[in-house]
């Protein structure tokens, strides 16, 4: 907040709309799609829409940040070993 960014505050057993899961993981609404019928996060439907609990999508973006950290400091360690700096 200080910095001038919003905050939203919502509850952890809140459920979330493909759309804004989409907005959350700043990716495409087929893309979420497809990582659900994948089954790399849980959802379930209401009819013909899709529900996922937003501590699912909050579980996944943790492991794919965590994925992606570990990628980052592989590629500086290996950009400081051939002193591409």
């Amino acid at each position: 907040m200080a910095a001038g960014n919003s905050v939203t505050i919502v509850p952890l057993r809140r459920e979330l709309t493909t759309y804004e899961a989409a907005e959350i993981l700043n990716v495409s609404r087929p893309f979420v799609i497809g990582l659900l019928e994948k089954g790399e996060i849980a959802f379930r439907k209401v009819g013909a829409h899709r529900r996922i609990p937003l501590s699912a999508l909050l579980e996944y973006k943790r492991k794919t940040d965590a994925i992606r950290d570990e990628a980052l400091d592989v590629l500086a360690a290996q950009a400081q070993e051939l002193k591409l700096y």
